[in-house]
């Protein structure tokens, strides 16, 4: 989207809620909380601190980050699912709670129920990474034949069972016809820091997290899953054209809101989020992590949120993964 076009876009959404935020004239008057589900320093929690620095000070209130890691995010997203919907709690999610309910019996929440979408923060795509001391393959080609030439014996990481690079790994296997072994662990640092060290072959992560070792030679790209190619991988071609079609994965992290908070309210922390999404130090912080984000209409981002439940549903349920 093009400076102009965002200015514009920007600037009518700000003309038409003036009026729609009289109606939210009294709020806030006390802090916001922000639930983010996962531990401080990861990729959430990363974007959700400049976006709520910056509402804080567009709100005139504190906007507390509130930390509540565990169960693969479903612990944070159940507290937030069971809060008052008065415009004070809100959670920052991410893409693993759109099917988080289909692979955790006990998640405590359903995404498209319990919530109101209000704006995307930050979306970064995946990478797809080997360790290339542990594996002859220049480019994805190569990977896919030594992979049926060596079935369940080449050894991919991910951050955990139900992760969205476990899940992309279940898409690569059904999309390529191969079988790998899968390794989950606890969390993409530990993955990638024994993908490092040649402990396995490969890993899907996301971009801003694998680039420095890709410039370096640690690693090497064989593919961005995302519908263009990233300036950060400016000669690392996207998974559609190194041979997979429409083959697009990536994580996205999101501010929600319990279902039936009012609508002026979402309304104004939707326009403030995207206010903050152009400024200055918040875009150079995308920049340096990969992110991408669109402005866009609150109807535009729930009807995105309704398209991805769906598809991450189809693609957990096919692969028959329940987490106790």
């Amino acid at each position: 989207m093009t400076d102009i076009k965002r200015r514009t876009l920007l600037g009518g959404a700000l003309a038409f809620g003036a009026a729609r935020h009289a109606q939210a004239a009294d709020w806030p008057d006390q802090p916001l909380n922000w639930i983010v589900p996962y531990p401080p320093g990861g990729s959430t929690d990363t974007f959700a601190r400049p976006i709520a620095e910056y509402a804080a000070h567009r709100l005139g209130q504190t906007v507390v980050i509130d930390n509540r890691g565990g169960a693969g995010g479903t612990l944070g997203a159940a507290i937030a699912a069971r809060a008052r919907p008065d415009g004070y709690t809100w959670l920052v999610g991410s893409t693993g709670h759109a099917y988080a309910p289909l692979i955790y019996p006990k998640a405590g929440f359903d995404l498209g129920h319990d919530f109101a979408p209000v704006s995307a923060l930050a979306r970064v795509p995946a990478v797809l990474v080997i360790n290339p001391a542990r594996l002859d393959a220049r480019n994805l080609a190569d990977f896919i034949v030594l992979a049926k030439k060596r079935p369940d014996e080449i050894s991919i990481a991910s951050g955990g069972l139900g992760t969205i690079n476990h899940l992309a790994v279940v898409l690569l296997e059904s999309r390529a016809k191969i079988h790998l072994n899968h390794v989950p662990y606890r969390g993409t640092g530990p993955a990638l820091q024994d993908l490092l060290a040649g402990q396995v072959d490969a890993l899907f992560a996301a971009m801003s997290v694998v680039v420095p070792y890709v410039n370096d030679g640690k690693l090497r790209a064989l593919g961005v899953a995302g519908r263009r190619g990233e300036p950060l991988l400016p000669n690392v071609p996207t998974m559609n054209d190194a041979g997979l079609p429409d083959f697009r994965i990536g994580s996205w992290d999101a501010l929600f809101a319990p279902r039936a908070t009012p609508a002026p309210i979402l309304d104004l922390m939707h326009d403030v989020v995207q206010e903050a999404l152009v400024d200055a130090k918040v875009k150079r912080i995308w920049e340096e992590q990969g992110a991408k984000v669109e402005l866009e209409s609150r109807a535009d981002f729930t009807r995105f949120v309704d398209r991805d439940i769906a598809r991450w549903s189809r693609i957990a349920t096919a692969a028959h993964l329940q987490i106790e």
